[in-house]
């Protein structure tokens, strides 16, 4: 059996206030820490529903899952909840120990069966990110028998789809996987909604923090929970502001009327060198830019024009000047920074290389195509790179930018040729990557598999979809890494993807602030670490 061992003010009308206007402040209170970000894009906090960059860091700061990663080890998956679990011997089941002692905010004591009413709540619900646990084999109509308590403090999980352990484990550690107070929750339920209405901007976790407030593109305040198994927080309350601009976040950060600004540019963050008060910070995030054909245009889904592709990107010559700050090259389909990422990079700028396989591939000079891209910075200017390169080797590009209401729906419709777009994990395993760029089994336009990359680009992914199925099913760790290891260079050498760059977080930071972490996925962020002094 496996074990897991234990790891060990300011008014609300005042920060209301401060959420329009920003006023000067000697410094935000000792024992509060307070962020500016954009926060447009959150629209709920009910963990079987969200999605967004922004609310994700919020729900994992309130919540927790069966496992997760812990601050102190980002690549290592331990017991939240759970203190011990066991395979049956067939794979197809475990057994979950919870940790004995735990409450939830309200006072309620963490059972099994709120382990078995959140999961079959996300299912039920089957929101957005629903799919991810969904791939274990559950339904609206099997969660009920396929998750059960068996006592208080112990769930029998049945796995009714062909996973690995491991994958099972990374599975229930994503955010849809947080465990809800049943109780709370279905005192709140309207015409059976499972409180999906009263979740969206209240919380009813066991996490570090609860929700005090939250007011859309303004303000999200969290209050320490004294309770939470790792201790109290030493922040008692997190001020998170809506401040859209980097600019407007850079005054704050430098006034001292927040304590970290999250959307600096590569610029303004050079602006902070020679001021003590504040700092620059990075950390690896999981985004990945990649260029993709779609491989029913005649010209582009040729081999050779997809090799070259490897070799019009100025990689080097990107990360030095736009991109400076903001990505480092990577080009493979798994991010650095996570379990089985393979770090070779063998392919660099080389228009001489790129020019004779155009030639072997009978591309006529001249020749035509589009560029489609995000209309902001930096996707915008990798485009313009892209399309100088693209006119030294033979092809005239025009590109067509739009915002990602117009750009997504366009590309899950195959309406592409060429496009520089980003991708991200949606947990973390390589499987969620694998899934996206190496997984197509039914590539029929009629079939409609919008979420997997090989799809929108009418890449069949042969060979490919049969071996990320066998790493997904793969019990031995060594061999399953070995799979993804293959399968991150078959894409590299032929696939529609050619994978330049890999995001890297950074932010502004005042010096008298310690032990913010952040991870490669969106939901590794840890509030309950931070000090001052």
């Amino acid at each position: 059996m496996k074990t897991f061992s234990t790891l060990k003010s300011m008014s609300l009308a005042a920060l209301l206030a401060t959420s329009v206007a920003f006023p000067v402040m000697a410094a935000t209170p000792a024992d509060t820490f307070v962020i500016a970000r954009n926060t447009a894009d959150a629209i709920t906090l009910d963990p079987a529903e969200c999605f967004e960059f922004t609310g994700s860091r919020i729900v994992a700061n309130l919540y927790e899952r069966l496992f997760m990663f812990e601050p102190d080890n980002l690549t290592k998956l331990v017991g939240g909840i759970a203190e011990s679990y066991e395979f049956a011997e067939d794979g197809k089941s475990i057994t979950v120990k919870l940790r004995p002692g735990l409450t939830f905010h309200s006072g309620n004591p963490v059972t099994a069966n709120d382990v078995a009413y959140s999961l079959s709540r996300a299912v039920k619900l089957d929101k957005t990110p629903a799919f991810i646990i969904k791939q274990i084999g559950w339904t609206a109509d099997n969660v009920d028998s396929a998750v059960t308590a068996v006592d208080d403090g112990t769930v029998k999980i049945d796995i009714l789809a062909d996973l690995s352990p491991a994958l099972v484990l990374n599975l229930l550690s994503s955010s849809v996987a947080s465990i809800v107070d049943m109780k709370e929750v279905q005192k709140h339920e309207v015409d059976g909604d499972m409180g999906y209405a009263w979740l969206k901007d209240h919380s009813a976790g066991s996490g570090p923090y609860k929700l005090k407030t939250w007011k859309a593109n303004e303000l999200v305040m969290l209050d320490a929970f004294s309770d939470y198994r790792h201790g109290e927080p030493a922040m008692k309350r997190v001020v998170i502001r809506h401040v859209a601009e980097p600019s407007a976040q850079r005054l704050l950060l430098e006034k001292g009327d927040v304590d970290a600004a999250m959307e600096l540019t590569s610029d303004q963050l050079k602006g902070l060198d020679g001021n003590a008060d504040v700092a620059a910070q990075q950390y690896p995030k999981g985004y990945l830019m990649y260029l993709a054909t779609n491989m029913d245009h005649p010209v582009l889904s040729k081999p050779e024009v997809r090799e070259a592709l490897n070799y019009i990107v100025d990689y080097k010559g990107m990360t030095d000047t736009i991109l400076d700050g903001q990505y480092k090259i990577h080009q493979s389909f798994w991010p650095s920074g996570m379990w089985a990422a393979s770090l070779e990079t063998p392919y660099s700028y080389n228009l001489d290389k790129a020019k004779a396989l155009m030639a072997d591939a009978g591309v006529e000079p001249g020749t035509k195509i589009t560029i489609d891209t995000l209309n902001k910075s930096p996707f915008k200017e990798v485009a313009q790179n892209v399309q100088a390169a693209l006119k030294e080797v033979g092809i005239d590009s025009e590109i067509i930018l739009s915002d990602g209401k117009t750009l997504w729906p366009k590309y899950r419709a195959r309406k592409h040729e060429l496009i520089v777009a980003r991708w991200g994990p949606d947990y973390s395993d390589p499987h969620s990557n694998a899934d996206a760029f190496a997984h197509n089994p039914d590539n029929r336009f009629e079939a409609k598999l919008t979420g997997k990359l090989t799809w929108r680009n009418a890449w069949d992914a042969s060979g490919l979809t049969e071996l990320t199925n066998q790493a997904a099913a793969e019990s031995d760790p060594e061999k399953r890494e070995a799979i993804y290891a293959e399968l991150q260079q078959k894409v590299r050498e032929d696939s529609p993807f050619t994978i330049m760059f890999q995001a890297i977080g950074t932010f502004g930071q005042r010096a008298n602030v310690d032990g913010f972490i952040n991870g490669v996925t969106s939901d590794q962020a840890y509030y309950r670490t931070v000090t001052k002094n």
